[in-house]
């Protein structure tokens, strides 16, 4: 080494000799760099020399910190370089601390980027790895990789608001940053059980090369082979993949099995365009799309909805506090294109915010983009004309009484041409109706003058017609089918009790909903019921008279009681015509749960006092808006008397527990209202006898909750209603089945 340095100096000094005539900074620089050279040679040197020591010492402090902070037992059969910045390791295996083993790894050798490590970053360059599996389990809730979710302990640590942004422009550096320019795997199994389900992905081979990424994947043992490939750039941070299977479609078992939603597609494809980070904000530019994606789940549609091309160019901002899809974005649907914007702020308060937006678009291309199975009833539908439709909405979860709500189909000389699958004018006509209880038809009835108990609207008396629409839709005849003030208390109601308790359903929603549609409760036929309405509301295709006419006719005041000429005489004994106000306040406070008609009523034919109430709040409401005189005596509450033939059909029940099922209300879409199925027009059934139409057969593959209000009450309180109720449910089955009748 002397030897070498000698000559290096004498080299040096025979050169500065001949230039002597060289400004003195110069030859200082060139000294300095030499010099620098020199000891990056020598450092370059010892660090070769020792480099599988140090490899060995980074080994032991890795497997020490995962046994220490992670509780997993780390081994590695051999780890040695095999180039410059070449590592192969051979026999991994990872087991979580009395756990299934998690990874075994046959083969795996990684190589780095030299030039980026100089500056302190790893960069992958390329990466190879031999017969590895990745087991992941959940048996009995125990999992073999609940250390992944395992917060580290350290009580000098300061909470802190983490930026999401910087967060997010991290991770997406760091995952594209450690994807290698050259990648081959060979047989790469990954393997998932729970309790309920098994699911194995086998990749045969995946290679990444000059760009382009290719693979083989089996799943469960050859059920099907994927391909996921295409254009791979990490260090542009841009990639353009496309999953698909051979000779069939993809589809995902595992998420059947687990969450009951089927889901399939011919092909997807996604691509990350940009990724940029300014102004506080990360701004990730991406696009999706899939060809005929099939999804099937129960509180989606009784029927597989079909999307044969969509696509969404989803641009994703992500700020200190909010994750966003920007208003830039665009889904896609065959030929129509829908602005949409969605943000949801994490703190200092939960904010959600959406926005939906369509310019002015041909109405036909609207129905023909919705997706197959959706819109069962419209489908062939033909219309002309130009449609435009809006959406706002604005939650601020610290105060969702003010939420915001904003919905509007606006039309331009649109016209129904042709009706679809099911005539919308079908109401206008004498038509027979199927009530469906749980799958079971009942007996059929015609609406129509065949039928005794039809009554035209000007045969029911005004007192109830005022009274049902001010308890389900006030401006029932001022509206076009929907109030957007009710659906926004709905919504705000829905979320701070975190369930579906206020449906907001007008009196059309619920004439559609019952004449038109199946009983499912399912998104897509929500959406149906509110676009029927929209359709039958905005083109006049049934007035307003009519429209009441059938819904007096058709809904359900009872057990197999339905219509109001069989509710008038089978409570009072008169025709709809002959109706009081009290009678009529009464009819009106059961149709939300029509089947507790009787529990208001006390054995002497009386209504409970806790009726009252209800009678006053009515009451007012009928006299404010000019429908009845006020009253300050009860609105006929004290004149209403059952049917004496009815009282003795009254079990006793202990008055709370009778109280706790007259205000039982489970929401709109769990009222009592029941779906009519139209069918050729027959004579009408045999009418089920007293006791039948008021001890409905209980249906024994379901076990119905006991109805108990609980508030204010003790625990003894209400174990004593639960036991009177069950006993009563005894003495009724036993009842029905001494009749014949269970």
């Amino acid at each position: 080494m002397a030897f070498v340095t000698d000559k290096i100096y004498l080299s040096f000094g025979q050169n500065c000799l001949m230039n002597r005539h060289l400004p003195k900074y110069i030859r200082v620089t060139g000294i300095v760099i030499i010099v620098l050279v020199l000891l990056l040679a020598i450092g370059g040197y010892i660090a070769y020399a020792k480099r599988e020591a140090f490899l060995q010492h980074e080994i032991s402090k890795a497997i020490a910190k995962a046994k220490k902070d992670y509780k997993l037992d780390v081994k590695i059969g051999s780890a040695h370089f095999t180039g410059l910045s070449t590592v192969s390791f051979t026999d991994i295996t990872v087991v979580p601390e009395q756990r299934d083993s998690l990874l075994n790894i046959k083969k795996f050798e990684i190589g780095v980027k030299l030039m980026p490590l100089l500056f302190g970053n790893i960069k992958l360059g390329k990466v190879l790895m031999d017969d590895a599996h990745l087991n992941l389990s959940s048996i009995n809730g125990v999992k073999n990789f609940d250390f992944i979710f395992r917060k580290k302990k350290d009580s000098a640590e300061t909470k802190t608001k983490a930026d999401l942004s910087d967060v997010a422009y991290n991770l997406m550096n760091q995952v594209l940053y450690k994807i290698p320019d050259d990648l081959e795997i060979k047989n790469f199994l990954i393997s998932f059980a729970d309790d309920s389900a098994r699911v194995k992905l086998l990749t045969q081979t995946a290679v990444i090369s000059n760009g382009k990424l290719s693979s083989t994947i089996k799943v469960d043992d050859g059920v099907a082979t994927w391909h996921f490939g295409g254009k791979m750039l990490p260090s542009d941070k841009k990639f353009d993949l496309s999953l698909y299977a051979d000779g069939k479609k993809v589809e995902i078992p595992f998420v059947e099995k687990r969450y009951h939603l089927k889901v399939n597609f011919d092909t997807v494809t996604t691509r990350l365009q940009k990724v940029e980070n300014s102004d506080g904000v990360t701004k990730i530019y991406s696009y999706w799309s899939v060809k005929n994606l099939l999804l099937n789940h129960p509180a989606l549609s009784a029927n597989n909805v079909v999307v044969p091309d969509g696509a969404i160019d989803a641009n994703i901002f992500v700020g200190k506090n909010y994750l966003s899809l920007d208003s830039s974005s665009l889904i896609h649907l065959k030929k129509i294109t829908i602005d949409p914007y969605f943000k949801y702020q994490l703190n200092p308060v939960k904010i959600y915010t959406a926005k939906i937006n369509t310019d002015w678009t041909d109405a036909q291309d609207v129905f023909d983009a919705a997706p197959d199975g959706l819109f069962d009833s419209l489908t062939g539908i033909r219309v002309s004309g130009k449609l435009k439709y809006h959406l706002h909405l604005f939650l601020d979860s610290s105060n969702p009484d003010q939420l915001q709500f904003e919905s509007a189909l606006d039309k331009e000389n649109f016209k129904i041409i042709k009706s679809g699958k099911t005539d919308l004018g079908k109401l206008n006509d004498v038509f027979v109706y199927t009530p469906y209880e749980k799958g079971k038809p009942m007996p059929s009835r015609i609406i129509g003058p065949e039928n005794p108990y039809f009554t035209p609207l000007n045969d029911i008396s005004p007192n109830l017609r005022y009274a049902c629409m001010t308890s389900e839709d006030p401006s029932f005849y001022t509206n076009r089918g929907f109030v957007l003030e009710s659906i926004r208390k709905s919504i705000a109601t829905d979320f701070k009790q975190k369930k579906f308790k206020r449906g907001g359903s007008t009196i059309s929603m619920q004439l559609i909903k019952n004449t038109f549609l199946s009983r499912e409760k399912t998104l897509t036929r929500k959406v149906e019921e509110i676009l029927i309405v929209w359709l039958i509301e905005n083109n006049q295709i049934m007035t307003k008279d009519r429209m009441l006419e059938v819904y007096f006719n058709i809904v359900e005041w009872g057990n197999n009681v339905y219509g109001i000429g069989e509710a008038s005489r089978y409570y009072f004994g008169k025709t709809p015509s002959e109706l009081t106000l009290g009678e009529s306040i009464f009819l009106a406070s059961i149709l939300p749960h029509p089947k507790t008609g009787l529990y208001a009523f006390q054995p002497d034919g009386t209504l409970r006092p806790s009726l009252q109430n209800y009678y006053h709040l009515i009451g007012d409401m009928m006299a404010g808006r000019g429908w009845t005189e006020a009253d300050s005596t009860g609105y006929g509450y004290s004149d209403v008397r059952l049917k004496e033939s009815l009282r003795q059909e009254i079990a006793p029940i202990p008055g709370s527990l009778a109280d706790s099922l007259i205000h039982q209300n489970t929401g709109d879409d769990d009222d009592d209202f029941t779906p009519i199925v139209p069918q050729k027009i027959s004579e009408p059934e045999k009418k089920p006898g007293l006791l039948q139409r008021l001890f409905s057969k209980k249906d024994s593959s379901k076990k119905e909750e006991l109805l108990v209000d609980t508030a204010g009450k003790t625990k003894k309180e209400i174990r004593q209603e639960k036991r009177a109720l069950k006993k009563l449910e005894k003495q009724r089955d036993k009842e029905l089945h001494d009749k014949g009748l269970n």
